[in-house]
């Protein structure tokens, strides 16, 4: 697996990333609330966490594991094609992607974090 620890919370990015962890969308602080202070399964996530030119929205490093969550911008054409891109860059540096819908998040949190967990490591 190839060093990537140069393309992680880029110095250039620190400012957005600090706007976008003290304005999450509806969605993103109810996963939040259930993510911090690693409560699920014993696992650290990073809010708003950069990598590259891209600020996903949760990230685990332990896992290589990234957590998206979509808003209605992210299904138009330009949105989704956005998204493909997004997952490949991400994909190619080793990252697990997973994207969620935000009325999901806001409706069926169990089962979420139930896909997050499923997609953990086994043998942590």
């Amino acid at each position: 697996m190839p060093d990537t620890s140069h393309v992680h919370n880029l110095s250039h990015q620190k400012f957005i990333r600090r706007i976008l962890r003290n304005n999450l969308t509806p969605a993103e602080a109810t996963l939040w609330t259930a993510l911090q202070r690693s409560q699920l399964a014993g696992r650290k996530f990073r809010r708003q966490h950069g990598i590259g030119s891209y600020i996903v929205d949760f990230y685990c490093a332990a896992e290589k594991l990234v957590v998206e969550l979509d808003g209605s911008g992210h299904y138009t054409v330009s949105g989704e094609a956005h998204n493909v891109e997004r997952t490949a860059y991400l994909e190619g540096l080793g990252l697990h992607v997973l994207r969620f819908e935000n009325k999901l998040v806001l409706q069926q949190i169990d089962s979420v974090l139930a896909a997050i967990e499923a997609a953990f490591i086994p043998n942590y």
